[in-house]
């Protein structure tokens, strides 16, 4: 008795310690319910074709460059860090007067287009509006928005309006993040009491008629992002702690209107199973196996969603390979970068961002249109498939500081008898033969240290 009580006890303290270090993490819902809907059917097929995307995190959160708005939710955890100097009310006053500061006079959504289009990206999510509640568009539900600043005078003071119209030029797929919490309305952090963490800081049942001004306040912004932006293909609803039953916002009334403003378009709504999450979305994760239905990782670039000053960002070999991983797996990759507060896309994460898109210009056949095989993984090769399952890709992701081998192997996936092998880097065919359902594969000994795609029908 004494033994297994101390068992659950270390149980308990490690998977306490796993939740504390990873509750900020949205990872994959079970009972993923897919969409009935033809339209929404053809977009969600047609976004599984895309496979590399970008998700923008801009907002007051970027003019001091630190974590985007979870300062100012008052949960004692590790990765929320705040000024220590300064009262809880204190620091809230401070954020959000970052509002008076926050003036990007170097907004380029133009270049923010280019370097995506050049990095071999396909869809980009733009964020809305945050948990804070500060809205990156003109909305008429508040004058807490980017366009009733400093920069209310600018042409391009609307901005979600003009990033939109940038990557549309571009032929992106369009998303539009939206969270569902609002930390700055009253009517879902009340003045009347303290915030003590992100949820509604009042009780429901005793004051319905806010709840409901909460609602509509949510209901009328979504109808506007939809109605008055253009053509949207993807809105991505953030904050799955409001949710039925305990903070019920009506998705069904939602997304009604929502679907009659934009036929067709795909519901996220996060971590929230069921008719209205079209696709998953693990973040800053890599699920371990194949999953049966729809999927992106979010992952950043840096550490960090938003800008922060001198990021270590990952390299753009460390992006190609969890790109073939994430490929093989079945799902897209969602990559976030946060502009600066000048609003513009920094060299270094531009720097990476083009060595990926060299890759994938050269490369890009085995990860664009593709779908899984039954065999996906062999050590460090990941294997994808063109979409009539004959035509196989064996991508092969070069650890990082290791260099090519002098030949690779693998097991399963054998290539037809006879097939001609193709490198895709060079076009040249390569040397391969298979003995005991092992696979090997003789690389030439000049090639570009990078991830390789070799071409092969298989049997």
């Amino acid at each position: 008795m004494k033994k297994g009580f101390i068992l659950l006890l270390i149980v308990f303290i490690v998977n306490s310690n796993i939740f504390a270090q990873q509750a900020f993490v949205h990872d994959k819902s079970d009972g993923y319910i897919p969409p009935q809907e033809p339209e929404v059917q053809q977009k969600l097929d047609t976004w599984q074709d895309l496979k590399f995307g970008v998700l923008f995190h801009w907002g007051l959160y970027s003019v001091p460059g630190i974590v985007e708005s979870w300062s100012i939710c008052s949960e004692d955890v590790e990765w929320i860090s705040r000024d220590t100097t300064m009262t809880y009310e204190e620091y809230k006053k401070w954020y959000w007067g970052l509002k008076d500061e926050f003036n990007p006079t170097d907004f380029n959504p133009d270049q923010w287009a280019s370097v995506m289009e050049k990095a071999g990206m396909k869809y980009v999510i733009f964020t809305t509006k945050h948990h804070d509640g500060f809205n990156m568009f003109d909305t008429k539900q508040t004058d807490f928005s980017i366009a009733n600043g400093p920069f209310k005078n600018n042409p391009k003071a609307d901005v979600a309006k003009y990033v939109f119209e940038a990557f549309r030029k571009k032929d992106f797929m369009i998303g539009a993040y939206f969270s569902k919490p609002d930390w700055h309305s009253q009517y879902y952090w009340w003045d009347r009491f303290a915030s003590p963490n992100r949820s509604v800081n009042y009780k429901i049942e005793r004051h319905p008629q806010r709840w409901e001004k909460f609602k509509e306040f949510t209901y009328n912004q979504l109808n506007e992002i939809t109605s008055q932006y253009g053509d949207i293909d993807i809105l991505w609803l953030d904050g799955g702690w409001v949710s039925a039953p305990s903070q019920d916002i009506d998705m069904d009334n939602i997304a009604k209107m929502v679907r009659k403003n934009q036929p067709g378009i795909l519901i996220v709504d996060r971590t929230i199973q069921g008719k209205y999450e079209n696709y998953q979305t693990p973040e800053r994760s890599i699920p371990e196996t194949q999953l049966p239905y729809p999927w992106e990782s979010c992952i950043t670039l840096s550490n960090d969603w938003g800008w922060v000053p001198n990021a270590p960002y990952k390299s753009a070999q460390q992006v190609i390979n969890m790109l073939a991983e994430i490929t093989a797996k079945g799902g897209c990759l969602l990559l976030g970068v946060g502009p600066t507060a000048q609003g513009i896309i920094e060299t270094p994460a531009v720097e990476r961002l083009e060595k990926v898109g060299e890759w994938l210009k050269v490369n890009g056949e085995g990860i664009y249109n593709t779908r899984i095989t039954k065999n996906y993984n062999s050590g460090n090769i990941w294997f994808t498939a063109n979409k009539n399952n004959k035509t196989i890709y064996a991508i092969y992701a070069l650890p990082e500081g290791e260099t090519l081998p002098e030949n690779i192997h693998w097991e399963g996936n054998p290539p037809k008898k006879g097939t001609k092998m193709t490198l895709l880097q060079n076009n040249k065919r390569m040397k391969w033969s298979t003995k005991n359902g092992k696979t090997t594969v003789i690389l030439p000994k000049i090639l570009k240290q990078e991830p390789l795609v070799l071409k092969f029908d298989m049997d």
